[in-house]
């Protein structure tokens, strides 16, 4: 063949491959597979880094709140504190290096006062001090979890050995936000942090006014800052102010207060208040001074049973500055606290005298009474029993002048038993600051039953307040007893 002679598209295989269609969409498969093989692998160690991180972090939050439920200011809070979180929860993790069990070994424990503003700063606040110990902070040990496909990508693309493990962490901190409602605006001083309600039902104390230059020891008591004790907007209380205020929280019988957080602590106010010894009086149907105006106002209504041992002087309905004793017998008081040896009593009075002289020595519903009743509980009794007879003798005490029926209100008594009944903040005064204006966590609140009127000491605003523990009405750590006090273990970050 001559060179003139023209070729074919058959002798140019480049040219007829170039012109070809065939088998085109392969390419774009390839890109694309690649590309789906390279976000699944991707998702792949990212699931693995996610599972673990979830993993770590639930197990945080739940060592933060199995240890935040022991925060409840006693000297042993923190030790217990630090048991339940390495004691009570165990979980596992799935990818990261090392042991698959999470437990003891596994975090850090810290404990705080208090909590920063905004989530974005660091808390600082630690302490070591139970008493103070509000939060604590669980920050679990950081694990390795190993990306397998994320190396072999580096490796490709000449990054050998980068994106081999990503490191994961979690932290929690948890705490226990305490409310408490309906208490009055009063504290008291316990013989020391381990002191518990609960521990001492029965055992009377002579609450005696503190403050003004002298030390707080056992058996003083002040009152409560209202600013820190909002006031029931639908209550009593709701829009008074000044001295009417003080009187109103402590002598007034529902709706006082509304609920109000107390684990951050609660404002003491030293010094006494005027007309407040008086205002507890309104229990006891007497109405003196400034709470004269109140003998026809509902929410004053005295308790249904204010057995005292005095009847008014010159068959007046009312209990002036001058009383005369009656035929009954008012409450006993502890042995100790009748000698002047103690403010803490022992519970041990003298219970048989009692229902010798006012029940023929009889319990006051029948049968056999309670083995070392409290006065509170013949109290109840007698309340019960009144309840169960026929009018006119529907009295506590039937045959005698001092009936315990109320006399002077206009309205009568109410109907609640507890009316005799306060609930007050027990305060660790050993262990807190009590100069000045103060800020103190209540070890817990306190139902105390008045064992008989408050006896003034040469003013209004001194004065003595007998009275016996019923029943811890709740606490930071300890649950919560009729509706008075709640409190939520719950996570804050």
């Amino acid at each position: 063949m001559s060179r003139d002679t023209p070729r074919t598209a058959k002798g140019r295989p480049l040219a007829r491959f170039a012109r070809e269609e065939g088998g085109g969409i392969l390419v774009f498969w390839g890109l694309f597979l690649a590309v789906a093989f390279g976000f699944l692998a991707l998702s792949f160690d990212i699931g693995r880094v996610a599972n673990t991180q979830s993993e770590l972090q639930s197990f945080a939050d739940q060592v933060a709140l199995a240890a935040a439920g022991e925060l409840d200011g006693r000297p042993d809070a923190i030790t217990r504190a630090t048991a339940a979180a390495n004691g009570l929860i165990r979980r596992s993790q799935t990818f990261g290096e090392g042991n698959r069990d999470l437990g003891q070994g596994d975090f850090a424990i810290e404990f705080l006062r208090s909590l920063p503003a905004s989530d974005l700063q660091a808390a600082t606040d630690v302490t070591t001090n139970p008493a103070r110990a509000r939060f604590v902070r669980i920050t679990v040990n950081r694990r390795n979890v190993r990306t397998p496909f994320a190396a072999v990508n580096a490796t490709l693309t000449g990054r050998a050995g980068a994106n081999t493990e990503s490191a994961v962490g979690a932290a929690a901190v948890a705490g226990v936000a305490s409310y408490a409602c309906d208490i009055t605006p009063l504290f008291f001083c316990v013989p020391d942090a381990t002191w518990r309600a609960d521990a001492n039902v029965g055992q009377q104390i002579e609450l005696r006014t503190g403050g003004q230059g002298a030390a707080w020891g056992p058996g003083n008591f002040g009152f409560l800052d209202p600013a820190s004790l909002p006031v029931d907007p639908s209550g009593a209380c709701a829009g008074l102010s000044g001295a009417g205020l003080y009187r109103c929280l402590v002598g007034a019988e529902r709706a006082i207060t509304a609920c109000v957080r107390t684990d951050a602590g609660v404002d003491t106010l030293t010094g006494q208040r005027q007309g407040l010894v008086r205002a507890f009086n309104t229990r006891f149907d007497i109405f003196r001074g400034p709470l004269q105006s109140e003998r026809n106002n509902p929410d004053y209504r005295p308790a249904p049973n204010t057995i005292q041992g005095t009847v008014p002087r010159g068959n007046n309905q009312c209990r002036g500055n001058n009383v005369d004793p009656s035929d009954a017998m008012a409450l006993p008081r502890d042995a100790g606290i009748l000698s002047g040896s103690s403010r803490f009593g022992q519970g041990d009075w003298a219970r048989e005298a009692y229902l010798d002289h006012n029940h023929g020595g009889n319990w006051p519903l029948g049968g056999l009474p309670p083995v070392n009743f409290t006065r509170y509980e013949v109290y109840r009794a007698e309340i019960e029993a009144a309840q169960s007879r026929a009018a006119p003798d529907n009295v506590p005490l039937p045959g005698f002048e001092e009936t315990g029926a109320a006399q002077c209100h206009q309205l009568g008594p109410s109907s609640d038993p507890n009316r005799r009944t306060v609930i007050a903040a027990a305060i660790d005064c050993a262990n807190n600051d009590m100069n000045g204006r103060s800020n103190v966590i209540p070890l817990e609140f306190v139902r105390l039953f008045m064992t008989e009127p408050v006896l003034e000491m040469g003013s209004d605003d001194k004065g003595a307040i007998m009275v016996e523990v019923v029943e811890s009405a709740g606490g930071t750590g300890m649950g919560a007893a009729s509706g008075i006090f709640r409190e939520v273990v719950q996570l804050f970050r």
